[in-house]
């Protein structure tokens, strides 16, 4: 009695749980669905593509080596360059818009400054501004500045991240007890050391996750490169991957290879971002759970 009681209690307790369980099942499908299209279309040829075969499995032709050798050899192999610069804009932004969160949400929650209420609501203020409201008027900026078409036009605007801010500050007053700072002071380190020596090694998880976001953003970037940059060469495989959508659609859709060039372009440019992803998970995990409780 007592076993069959304590398994109908299970029961009931997991009953609620399942109409969470069956949207969380919805969402994962929702997500994934469009990853398999892109995965099982990367290996068709135009004439499969268009063909009105079965848009979410295989061909018979599979062909994932010779798309893969026209995506890497088309237009003179542009679209490694196209990832160079992803990269090279991802890393940049990314890293030096964490460098930035790091020391202004430390800032932030542990040292006291005239302006401090103020400045920390213009940040609030900052992460509602949606990024895209603010591309016209940064284009217009660095048109002044003569700084239009050049790598500096889409690195220098990523290295501002309030939520980064935000979330480091959260971070930081809760991780970073401050009877660790007064005790640094007290045995006569600088404030430079105690950040780097006592803060910094408790903020890592945060760090991480900062610099997860920040980097996937920049990675993700298509609007403000669109404005900024005119030369393809300096093009992030965001943009890039669009102007051949543009010259594919201006052609007989079902006879430009083109179009297997532009799915199997789009499935290599997320693969970055899974591995980073997989390896990072912990981390990301970690830092979006502190602030929760204390």
């Amino acid at each position: 009695m007592t076993g069959r009681t304590v398994s109908a209690s299970r029961r009931r307790r997991s009953q609620p749980h399942l109409p969470l369980q069956i949207l969380l099942g919805f969402l994962v499908l929702y997500y994934l669905v469009p990853f398999w299209w892109v995965v099982v279309n990367s290996s068709k040829d135009a004439p499969g593509l268009f063909g009105g075969g079965n848009a979410l499995w295989f061909a018979d032709n599979i062909d994932f080596i010779g798309n893969l050798q026209e995506l890497f050899t088309y237009n003179d192999g542009i679209y490694l360059r196209w990832m160079f610069n992803s990269a090279l804009y991802a890393v940049a932004g990314g890293v030096g818009a964490t460098t930035l969160a790091v020391l202004a949400g430390y800032g932030f929650a542990k040292f006291r400054f005239a302006g401090r209420r103020f400045g920390f609501a213009v940040l609030l203020g900052a992460v509602m501004v949606p990024q895209t409201a603010l591309v016209i008027p940064t284009f217009v900026l660095f048109s002044e500045l003569g700084l239009t078409n050049t790598i500096w036009a889409v690195i220098l605007p990523t290295l501002l991240n309030p939520f980064g801010v935000y979330l480091m500050h959260v971070y930081a007053r809760d991780a970073v007890p401050d009877e660790l700072l007064d005790a640094g002071r007290v045995d006569g380190a600088g404030e430079g050391r105690i950040f780097l020596n006592v803060a910094l090694p408790l903020m890592r998880p945060a760090v991480v996750t900062v610099l997860l976001l920040s980097v996937v953003a920049a990675w993700n970037n298509y609007f403000l490169p669109l404005a900024m940059l005119s030369d393809n060469r300096l093009f992030p495989v965001t943009v890039g991957l669009d102007m051949w959508q543009g010259t594919a659609g201006g052609n007989n859709a079902g006879t430009t290879p083109l179009w297997s060039i532009i799915i199997m372009g789009a499935l290599v440019s997320v693969i970055p971002l899974i591995i980073a992803f997989l390896l990072l998970q912990r981390y990301w995990r970690g830092g979006l759970s502190i602030g929760s409780v204390k």
